[in-house]
């Protein structure tokens, strides 16, 4: 189900990765998404972030989330997130995103930096 707010999204992408769907999961990113990794390098549309992610959805990886501001404004969001990840590295990050309403009026990230503000690794 397509999000229908940008907090909407977050719920999806949880989901998707839970149940190692990269078709859902893909469809939580605008066509034009761009992602910066944790090294800084950008990854610009679905077909290279597809790449980056699969793994993770193999894994059938676990995302709790935690959203701490959304400003909005016309079709574009401003997002805060906290999120928790299980897998074999465990992290906490705060994730800074932009979500874009689609012509369909679902709302998807166009950009995504979740290493910018700090990264946590559990022991």
């Amino acid at each position: 189900m397509p999000a229908k707010s940008p907090e909407d999204i977050c719920r999806l992408f949880q989901c998707a990765m839970a149940d190692g769907d990269l078709e859902s999961l893909m469809s939580a990113y605008d066509p034009q998404a761009v992602f910066v990794d944790q090294a800084g390098e950008i990854t610009k549309g679905r077909d290279a972030l597809r790449q980056q992610l699969a793994p993770l959805a193999a894994m059938k990886a676990r995302f709790e989330y935690d959203i701490r501001k959304v400003v909005e404004t016309g079709d574009i969001a401003l997002m805060h997130t906290k999120w928790t990840v299980s897998g074999p590295q465990p992290m906490r990050v705060y994730a800074i995103e932009v979500a874009r309403r689609q012509a369909d009026g679902t709302w998807c990230w166009l950009i995504g930096d979740p290493f910018t503000v700090g990264r946590e690794v559990n022991s």
